[in-house]
């Protein structure tokens, strides 16, 4: 059996559940997965602390609630200071590197990405959420590039798709430019068996 356990937190208005929703519609619709998601945020519309859980597996899903996430999906200092210590060893720290400072411990794996820079470069801060979930998807590989787009395409309002398709590419995209040789280099290693 396969269960992956996910943790996004943030601030109220980052489309923090957004996220978490797309992810786990990309993991149950599109990559024939399980997935259950919990949501939790503060009194505050925006602003306050957010946070959303999902749990993946191949077999259905009867307890929802994560122990130790595998995967940490970081966008405000608050989240990563509230949650830091939750995240598994030889876990996976995706983080929003121009709001969060992380202190990862040895043997997990962080991936830092200025979501809200290149959500402004796309022409609207506020798919800074979208941006990360396609940083998350290259970095993860938790469902292919097509499922993730195809759940973004799904889950967002009529007439921001092509806006959020974008953002999704260009979050892809800071992946592959900062990351994908080091992950080549490691996939190289895996093969050759070293």
């Amino acid at each position: 059996m396969s269960r992956t356990e996910i943790r996004i937190t943030g601030f109220g208005g980052q489309g923090v559940i957004l996220a978490g929703h797309i992810i786990g519609r990309a993991c149950a619709v599109e990559g024939g997965q399980h997935a259950t998601m919990i949501q939790s945020f503060g009194p505050e519309a925006r602003g306050s602390a957010c946070s959303a859980t999902l749990t993946v597996s191949d077999t259905e899903v009867l307890y929802p609630y994560i122990r130790r996430p595998d995967i940490f999906v970081v966008m405000s200092a608050e989240g990563y200071e509230r949650h830091a210590s939750e995240l598994k060893d030889g876990g996976v720290l995706v983080y929003e590197k121009d709001l969060v400072k992380p202190d990862p411990k040895p043997g997990q794996r962080a991936f830092g990405v200025s979501s809200t820079r290149i959500a402004e470069e796309q022409g609207r801060s506020i798919v800074q959420n979208i941006v990360m979930v396609g940083f998350f998807a290259a970095a993860t590989g938790i469902v292919p590039r097509k499922a993730m787009r195809d759940a973004v395409k799904g889950s967002v309002p009529a007439g921001t798709t092509e806006l959020n398709l974008r953002a999704f590419d260009a979050g892809w995209a800071a992946f592959e430019n900062d990351y994908g040789a080091q992950r080549a280099e490691q996939e190289g290693v895996l093969e050759r068996g070293s």
